[in-house]
């Protein structure tokens, strides 16, 4: 499928003007009979967007309207809004097509696609996952990692390979074809979205619908059962961070796990392989070292034993996922704003605690309402080895945090022994007072377990706006 051929004679319309769409905007105008953007900012709201747009020739429907009367022929919705909205049907019954920027690159699998999601460790993974593949080609990494790929459609050929992280979101109506497919968890994420914890699963579980394989977590429960129900024929990769069951696999069935330190592989065909250790692994933590299994397992048969070992020595993580700040006066400013969800900040608490020497830490967390649980964020911070010494709580679910960590059962104790809880609602503010409680050999983590909606556009904007603020301590 080529661009010109998709787009050619007929009216398009994006849904929502943020800079992920530019590259698509760009590509309808040169192509499409008519371009019109829709968004519920306002041109002003939308700055240099708009200014952008309008030079391109689009038209621009702003405002609490911005999706009525709906009629162009192709209609790209932004992840972010729901598939089944009223407006988007009646555009349907007008002979609308709706589709997404994703599902089109999909549906053209111009080249092998390896796709990865999942609650927690999904941009790590997919990032793993285009650093180990070693194609007769070019590797493109895109997706909900931040880069748009339709419009990049002419320069992929058969020998090149795509590594796309897919969210909930892009997964409601994606039905493609996918070569190595992986789920990394699932455990309770974007339920003010999602009508259920049901919906959200079904969502994730679209990822496994056309795979060539599955790459599935035997550790978590719900993906456990989703690989345990696939239909007979549907080869499937196990991976863990302890020994498999030889009993789970089926003919064709293979696995990659975790015993003592050493990372092992078995695929049909091949010996038991231990392809390196945890000491090999220079991302701090066990999640990472998960993180690392996966891209294994996804990418077998396309990287060699030598370049997993070479990535994993070298590869110092993704910006916002337990980066390095600065230290200042003995203490150690951590970035972890990527961490949405408890499970995320409960997996930051627990590869800080693995360091050599780990000493206390003064957590901020908060942000905004996902209508997730809380108490695995509690049990994560009140745990027996946990290093927490202070939590310095903001942002809208500050108050929901706090209520999990007072019912919590051991927070008594906690507080006994001196753990520091306090609440700040401005995020500055709640950065200086963690500064202020950290001593010389802690560390301050911002690890918010919640979502930046609140304050801030995206995770990318707060954890520049916290590193801005350390570096002006």
């Amino acid at each position: 499928m080529q661009l010109e051929e998709l787009f050619s004679g007929r009216s398009v319309t994006l849904l929502g003007a943020g800079v992920s769409n530019m590259p698509l905007a760009e590509v309808a105008a040169k192509y499409a009979s008519r371009l019109t953007v829709r968004d519920k900012k306002s041109p002003g709201e939308l700055g240099e967007a708009a200014v952008r747009l309008e030079a391109l020739g689009a038209r621009l429907i702003t405002g609490e309207g911005y999706l009525r009367d709906i009629d162009e022929d192709l209609v790209f919705r932004s992840p972010g809004i729901r598939p089944d909205l009223p407006e988007l049907n009646e555009a349907r019954a007008r002979g609308s097509v709706v589709t997404s920027e994703m599902e089109l690159f999909l549906a053209a699998h111009p080249c092998p696609v390896y796709a990865i999601t999942g609650s927690d460790g999904k941009t790590t993974t997919t990032t793993l996952t285009s650093m180990l593949l070693e194609p007769k080609g070019k590797v493109f990494l895109g997706g909900n990692i931040g880069e748009p790929l339709l419009h990049r459609l002419p320069l992929v050929t058969p020998d090149d390979a795509v590594a796309v992280e897919l969210s909930s979101f892009q997964l409601m109506t994606v039905d493609a074809p996918i070569d190595a497919a992986a789920i990394t968890n699932i455990t309770p994420n974007h339920l003010n979205w999602h009508t259920s914890m049901d919906e959200y699963i079904e969502a994730k579980a679209r990822i496994l619908a056309h795979a060539g394989r599955a790459v599935l977590n035997y550790d978590n429960d719900v993906t456990r059962r989703l690989g345990l129900n696939l239909p007979a024929g549907t080869l499937v990769t196990w991976f863990s961070l302890a020994p498999i069951p030889d009993e789970i696999l089926r003919p064709g069935d293979s696995r990659v796990w975790l015993e003592g330190d050493a990372v092992w592989t078995e695929f049909p065909g091949e010996e038991r392989t231990c392809i390196m250790t945890r000491a090999d692994i220079r991302l701090p933590g066990l999640h990472n070292t998960a993180n690392y299994m996966t891209a294994i397992a996804v990418t077998h048969g396309c990287t060699s034993k030598e370049r997993i070992v070479e990535v994993a020595r070298t590869f110092g993580g993704v910006e916002h996922r337990l980066e390095f700040v600065r230290e200042r006066d003995g203490v150690t400013y951590i970035n972890g704003s990527i961490d949405s969800s408890p499970t995320r900040t409960a997996a930051a608490l627990s590869a800080l605690a693995e360091r050599p020497g780990a000493g206390p830490v003064i957590l901020i967390a908060g942000g905004y309402d996902k209508h997730i649980p809380y108490e695995p964020l509690a049990e994560a911070i009140l745990a027996e080895d946990s290093h927490v010494r202070a939590v310095v709580l903001t942002g809208d679910t500050a108050g929901k945090i706090r209520d999990a960590l007072l019912a919590d059962p051991a927070y008594p104790a906690a507080k006994e022994n001196g753990l520091i809880l306090t609440e700040e609602a401005d995020f500055d503010e709640a950065v200086r007072q963690a500064s202020g409680l950290a001593e010389r050999g802690d560390t301050v983590l911002l690890s918010p377990a919640s979502a930046s909606f609140d304050h801030f556009k995206n995770f990318e904007e707060r954890g520049r706006h916290f590193k801005d603020l350390v570096r002006r301590l």
